[in-house]
């Protein structure tokens, strides 16, 4: 590739770091920037930290390229933590990654890239872009277990033309070779995990801290209605989850059902969250001559219903209002309203959608 004008999202992190360097290294004319999407106050430690921030600019001064802070606070609220505290309120359980992709990396990050006049916005996303047949497709990554395509389908061609994903055909210990290789100071820097916005990790800990979410008492009933005892908030719950039920039943339960109206939790034995058809809403596809977006018709597609799962064989077919029925041909563990559907054909991501509602037959 010739020398461009390269933005990099920096987050502070070995993957940001090393697409930074490795640009750099190749000549390129780079800008790091880091996003600030919270009250620093208001986030201590995670990848919304004034931490993370540290981290990027020393980074940025290690490799020799400039490093600027964007505030997207306001705009993170909005499409971002307002959805994440309103599924939370009615039962549903949110991805708030996708969102944040969708509506602030590669929406407002990625204009601001352009006005910086860059040619390309390059991001650490263990994901490909290819072009096939005169059409860019979003491709999983090289190293499946950290693929994040399932995070990504909101893409667009549009949006694909400006982005690189130089980590996609690389593996994370490869990169973290690399980033020893280069002596970088974040090489060795433990991944982040949980919600990147909740000061502990802990998405419970963040909510209770909000004065919308009361601890209120509420019954934990079987699938037959029989009480088993009590809780102290339905948004404590996700669909499938078997810790922290402070139930004893003489076998594993797992939540089944959330009702935040009755403020109930519905618990049952492990044949009880299985399904095997759900609906989705505001089904997007990544490149717009996509063949499945027919109404009426019906196909065959890989769908993945959460981040760590492997898809499945499933029938496609849409309806009404950019809305879909899928059925899969074995049932699914935890199928979860508010959680993404995301539909594959080999290792391309062909688009997307959010589970709205799970059909029990």
């Amino acid at each position: 590739m010739e020398r461009k004008r390269i933005v990099v999202a920096m987050s502070g992190g070995v993957d940001s770091t090393t697409v930074a360097a490795l640009l750099k290294n190749e000549g390129h004319d780079v800008i790091g920037i880091t996003m600030q999407l919270l009250d620093y106050s208001e986030a201590e430690g995670g990848c919304c930290s004034l931490d993370h921030v540290v981290d990027a600019r020393r980074s940025a001064e290690q490799i020799g390229i400039p490093h600027y802070v964007v505030n997207f606070q306001q705009e993170f609220r909005e499409h971002v933590l307002d959805d994440y505290l309103e599924k939370y309120k009615s039962g549903k359980t949110p991805i708030p990654c996708v969102l944040c992709n969708q509506h602030v990396k590669f929406d407002l990050l990625l204009k601001r890239a352009m006005e910086l006049g860059a040619d390309y916005l390059a991001t650490g996303h263990y994901a490909r872009i290819e072009r096939e047949n005169g059409t860019l497709s979003l491709k999983k990554a090289v190293d499946e277990p950290k693929d994040q395509t399932y995070f990504l389908y909101t893409l667009t061609e549009k949006e694909l033309s400006k982005l690189l994903f130089p980590l996609g055909s690389l593996t994370k210990e490869e990169v973290r070779k690399l980033a020893k290789g280069m002596n970088l100071r974040q090489a060795e820097k433990k991944d982040s995990t949980g919600v990147c916005f909740a000061p502990t990790g802990n998405y419970r800990d963040f909510l209770v801290s909000r004065s919308e979410f009361k601890e209120e008492e509420g019954e934990i009933v079987s699938t037959g209605g029989d009480v088993l005892g009590k809780h102290k908030g339905v948004f404590s719950y996700t669909v499938g989850q078997r810790r922290g039920l402070g139930i004893a039943t003489g076998r594993p339960m797992y939540v089944t059902a959330i009702d935040p109206s009755a403020n109930r939790v519905t618990v049952g034995g492990e044949e009880d969250i299985y399904g095997s058809k759900l609906i989705a809403e505001e089904v997007t596809w990544v490149n717009n001559n996509c063949d499945m977006n027919r109404l009426g018709e019906i196909y065959q597609v890989k769908a993945k219903v959460r981040s760590r799962h492997r898809e499945s064989d499933a029938l496609f077919s849409m309806n009404e209002d950019s809305g879909a029925v899928v059925e899969f041909r074995e049932p699914q563990r935890s199928l979860t309203p508010g959680q993404a559907v995301v539909f594959y054909r080999n290792d391309t991501v062909l688009g997307g959608g959010w589970i709205k509602e799970v059909l029990h037959s």
